[in-house]
């Protein structure tokens, strides 16, 4: 493959997997996806070691289409934040599902990680003439979905992401938001009741990650998220009443979205709510449909469209541009 196809990297930062795909573009203007590498998140060694995870499956992806590193048009990476700065400015991960240190060790992460730095060593490595973008999973997100999936169309939109952490990208007046740091978005960390006993990853106690997240689900419930929602599904009387409750606190935090930012629509994606789409979706609209129908009417919660692979389009749509490569 020729350096001619405009290929990038489109690296997918999440707290349980990490994957990078290359993209080209297909004969729709859409990016192809093509040599997939994934793997679990680093989460031991120095904090350097989430950088050098990227860049190593970075070269491996390139091997698979058989170019090198400065073969590439751009690099986009899309992910789970929030982030931090270096003393440099430069961007990094002080992320609750990655860095064991913000919580004092009390969500068992194995390590003491407060920073993962992410913007330095990926420009050093990279060759100057590749461009690299870095932005949250869920803004990267909502500019794919706004752009090839379920939110074309819409200026006043969201995306959010149920997975091991719980996301928003927001887009108002057109606008997507971002804040000082780029971390707008962040309403998995709403504190939302003063339950003690539930622990988020940043250190809150009582937050919406704390309550309903992938990770949190074990240390509720005993049980992982596929466990809890197969049981529930089978009509287990203690699990449908959790996953009740989870649906409550995640509907009432979409509503706080929708009246807050007088949205249109949110999509939907992440590994929690993707394989029960169908179950969770009627669930969750209830919450919105159920309160204040002058701010709430005609508000639509959907699926992702772009299925499970939102988080690659995600990254690529960082590094994408209209044009003929």
């Amino acid at each position: 493959m020729s350096a001619e196809a405009g290929l990038r990297a489109c690296v997918d930062i999440g707290g349980t997997k990490l994957a990078v795909s290359l993209a080209r573009r297909g004969a729709d203007g859409r990016p192809a996806l093509l040599a997939t590498q994934r793997e679990a998140t680093v989460r031991e060694g120095p904090p350097e070691a989430l950088a050098a995870q990227v860049l190593r499956l970075i070269d491996a992806a390139c091997a698979q289409a058989g170019v090198q590193r400065a073969a590439l048009a751009g690099v986009g990476v899309a992910s789970a934040g929030p982030f931090g700065a270096d003393a440099q400015g430069g961007l990094g991960l002080v992320t609750p599902n990655l860095c064991g240190g913000l919580s004092g060790g009390e969500t068992g992460l194995p390590n003491d990680w407060r920073f993962l730095p992410l913007q330095a060593p990926l420009r050093a490595a990279l060759p100057q003439t590749v461009a690299l973008r870095i932005e949250n999973d869920a803004i990267a997100a909502l500019e794919a979905e706004r752009r090839w999936g379920a939110l074309q169309g819409l200026s006043h939109c969201a995306y959010v992401t149920w997975s091991t952490g719980v996301g928003t990208g927001l887009c108002v007046d057109g606008h997507v938001l971002r804040g000082k740091h780029g971390n707008a978005g962040h309403a998995g960390h709403q504190v939302v009741n003063d339950d003690q006993s539930t622990v988020c990853g940043c250190g809150n106690r009582g937050d919406v990650e704390a309550q309903v997240a992938g990770g949190a689900m074990a240390r509720r419930f005993g049980r992982d998220a596929a466990t809890l929602f197969a049981a529930a599904r089978a009509g287990e009387a203690a699990a449908r009443s959790q996953v009740e409750g989870l649906c409550t606190v995640m509907g009432r935090m979409l509503y706080n979205l929708v009246v807050t930012l007088d949205l249109q629509g949110i999509a939907l994606g992440g590994g929690v709510f993707w394989p029960h789409r169908d179950w969770l979706l009627p669930r969750l609209q209830a919450e919105i449909d159920a309160r204040f129908p002058a701010l709430t009417a005609g508000v639509r919660l959907c699926a992702a469209g772009l299925g499970e692979q939102v988080g690659s389009f995600a990254a690529a749509a960082l590094v994408w541009d209209d044009g003929g490569t």
